[in-house]
């Protein structure tokens, strides 16, 4: 009994001795650990900011920064270096970016990323020396779009950043939540749900650039941009009982929504017609002898297929009204599997709007994808298909 109460305080007791022991060898090399810390942290910073002096760890919790900012340290003379985590191709890609005390760019690095091309190693030289006026200036690397937008993006972060830390403000808003700001500002009835409409009917007035209605019925917003009158975007909306909420473009967006309001359509058979392309997969007529037809595009998913890129097998789904005189009403990319950060830019309304208004003489007047050629042929020879099926539809004959 004794040599076990002995035996266990002997075992305390050389426990309590090891606790001291390294009590006291953590206090001797904490600051011998710290410091060094403090030193590869430093010489990170001073990648970006190679004239800092010192820097020190800003408490974020009283700003509201750009989502993609996980920390932020202060320079000494006042300038900041920005820690962001954004998703280019693929997800985590970290960057750090310093901003000089009169908002230019001292450097950026991409500390981590995922990319598969690896153009997001040395993209970063190019912002020195930017401020926020000239980042959009600095080229997209074809072949590298999603990456290197994702980059030029963080950057603008990183200077929103630094503004706001500043004491400045800045709009943190991407473009989606503007847009439905303003549209519910139109039209507060619709609770701020919109879904941009795919236009059928010829509108007189070609001052609108786009036209949205409220899910819930509550009415119509008619967009105008760069708008004559007033300098901007103007957002002119018409409610369920026709009623116009701004005096400005009022006649035409009355009209204009008496007309969509009442246009109705029929479902095609395309049975009954001979020689329709196979790209075709369905149609319809309004009343007024439009057309609107969905029709598969062969693009990248289909006809093409690479180690790096492989094919998705899927057909780009594109929906095209048109006159009977064949003239395109608008067009809309419905779905598509196209390779990410590349072809997928045929889902774009920069894009796909570019066919809006052309015939079968100029609608391969357009601007093709970077880097996405045979997207862009595949979209082009899926709207030829649209044309000549009009010409069947009408009672023409089929190409040859």
């Amino acid at each position: 009994m004794k040599k076990s109460i002995v035996s266990t305080l002997v075992l305390v007791c050389i426990c309590a001795v090891m606790a001291v022991l390294l009590a006291i060898t953590n206090a001797i090399t904490a600051p011998t650990i710290k410091a060094n810390e403090d030193k590869a942290a430093n010489e990170a910073l001073l990648e970006v900011m190679p004239n800092g002096e010192g820097f020190e760890k800003v408490d974020l919790s009283a700003y509201t920064l750009p989502a993609t900012v996980t920390e932020v340290f202060k320079e000494t003379k006042g300038g900041y270096v920005v820690k962001m985590t954004t998703t280019g191709y693929s997800s985590g890609m970290v960057i750090m970016c310093g901003v000089n005390p009169d908002g230019t760019i001292s450097g950026t690095v991409c500390l981590s990323s995922s990319e598969t091309l690896g153009h997001e190693k040395t993209f970063g030289a190019g912002f020195t020396g930017k401020d926020a006026a000239s980042v959009d200036a600095v080229d997209t690397i074809s072949g590298a779009t999603k990456t290197t937008q994702a980059y030029k993006n963080a950057v603008k972060d990183a200077l929103n950043t630094a503004i706001i830390l500043g004491g400045g403000s800045v709009d943190l808003r991407d473009e989606a939540q503007i847009l439905n700001d303003n549209l519910s500002a139109a039209l507060p009835a619709a609770e701020g749900k919109f879904t941009k409409l795919f236009i059928t009917e010829i509108i007189e007035a070609d001052c609108f650039d786009a036209v949205y209605t409220a899910d819930n019925g509550a009415g119509k917003v008619f967009v105008t941009e760069n708008d004559g009158y007033e300098g901007n975007t103007c957002y002119t909306a018409v409610d369920k009982n026709g009623n116009v909420t701004k005096t400005t473009y009022w006649e035409e967006a009355l009209a204009a929504y008496n007309i969509l309001t009442a246009s109705t359509v029929e479902i095609i058979d395309l049975k009954a017609y001979e020689g329709l392309p196979t790209a075709l997969t369905s149609a319809k007529r309004t009343a007024t002898g439009n057309y609107i037809l969905t029709l598969n595009a062969a693009g990248y998913g289909i006809n093409g297929g690479s180690e790096y890129h492989p094919a998705s097998g899927q057909y780009i789904l594109v929906m095209v009204s048109l006159t009977k005189e064949g003239k395109i009403i608008d067009t809309l990319t419905l779905s598509q599997a196209e390779s990410t950060g590349i072809g997928d830019a045929c889902a774009d309304e920069k894009f796909y709007g570019q066919f809006d208004g052309k015939t079968a003489e100029d609608y391969k007047n357009i601007d093709a994808i970077s880097g996405a050629t045979i997207t862009t042929n595949g979209y082009l020879k899926a709207i030829e298909r649209a044309f000549e099926c009009v010409t069947i539809l009408e009672g023409g004959a089929a190409n040859e």
